[in-house]
């Protein structure tokens, strides 16, 4: 059996733009991507953390430092600048795998600069 697991996240990030006008996806700066192990045209969750939407998407890099976080396309309409973002990617894990999983959860600053990576600390269970 597979289990879908959180792989990684990127906690809390500002959005700092939103471009209803583009073909689609979420532009993340390549240096958040690389903390959370986040690769080109990877699927992700974006949550909203101000209004509860939730929507799947691609991500595209973006300038590494740039500390930009920019809704592309139809999810423009769910996220404005300024918005928190909590941005998950999922993985597929055996049950034996994810016993001892620990999601890589990238924590930023008020600019999207990497402020600390941690792994959470609870480790999945079948009890």
């Amino acid at each position: 059996m597979w289990l879908t697991l959180c792989k990684s996240k990127i906690h809390r990030a500002a959005v700092t733009e939103a471009n209803l006008d583009y073909v689609g996806s979420i532009t993340i700066a390549r240096d958040l991507m690389d903390a959370a192990g986040i690769v080109p045209h990877e699927r992700v969750q974006v949550l909203n953390v101000r209004s509860g939407a939730r929507l799947e998407t691609y991500v595209i890099p973006g300038d590494p430092g740039s500390g930009v976080i920019c809704l592309n396309g139809p999810a423009a309409h769910h996220f404005t600048p300024g918005d928190l973002a909590v941005i998950i990617a999922y993985a597929q894990f055996t049950t034996e795998e994810a016993r001892d999983w620990h999601p890589q959860v990238v924590f930023v600053d008020a600019q999207n600069r990497v402020a600390r990576v941690s792994r959470e600390e609870r480790p999945f269970t079948t009890e």
